[in-house]
């Protein structure tokens, strides 16, 4: 598995994703509680990458995810932690360091053809199972986001009923939430209420 050094946007999109399957952030079950559910994890994000827009995209999680056993699940599980921490106090020398532990299990550096412009990549080293493989593409993420974007792009979760955080690599730089989709759609609904029940009451 290799990870593309320019595709930090889309590996700080697997670590926001990874640091919010806590049960904590869903106020019930975890969403990493078993194998079957890491294999989905992956398999979601190997169907992302296989984006013919942005080839050279992180793939191969859901093969490393399948050979994976318990000890594998709890090292991801406990990845998650790792970066949250990061994500919760975002310090630019901290992020870089932990940021860095992270990429240990980064193997070769490589080229990868790229057409008009080859792009540097690392390889996963070898024997390295599903949670150094996620360890590698959130440092990576990281990394790039810290450099590029700077450290304020690391935020918690603006809805006020929600606990997860996110790392913002978005080109305009004003996201708000963690899950969009999820806690944006929450916000407005209940923004909507509450302007219902005010011309109601009014």
């Amino acid at each position: 598995m290799q990870v593309l050094l320019d595709g930090y946007a889309f590996a700080a999109t697997v670590a926001t994703e990874l640091a919010n399957t806590t049960p904590e952030v869903w106020q019930g079950p975890d969403h990493l509680g078993d194998l079957d559910a890491l294999v989905g994890f992956a398999d979601e994000f190997d169907r992302t990458a296989a984006d013919p827009a942005d080839p050279g995209r992180p793939s191969g999680l859901g093969e490393l995810a399948r050979a994976a056993d318990d000890r594998r699940l709890g090292a991801v599980q406990s990845l998650r932690y790792v970066v949250r921490g990061l994500i919760d106090v975002p310090e630019r020398e901290r992020l870089v360091a932990g940021a860095t532990a992270l990429t240990a299990s980064a193997g070769a550096l490589t080229l990868v053809p790229g057409g008009r412009a080859d792009r540097w990549a690392v390889e996963l080293a070898p024997g390295g199972g599903i949670d150094d493989a996620l360890a590698l593409v959130c440092g990576v993420g990281i990394l790039g986001v810290v450099q590029a974007l700077g450290e304020q792009r690391f935020r918690q979760c603006g809805a006020p009923t929600c606990v997860g955080a996110f790392i913002d690599s978005t080109r305009a730089g004003r996201r708000r939430y963690c899950m969009p989709g999820l806690c944006g759609n929450r916000v407005n609904v209940a923004n909507h209420r509450a302007r219902r029940a005010s011309g109601v009451t009014g």
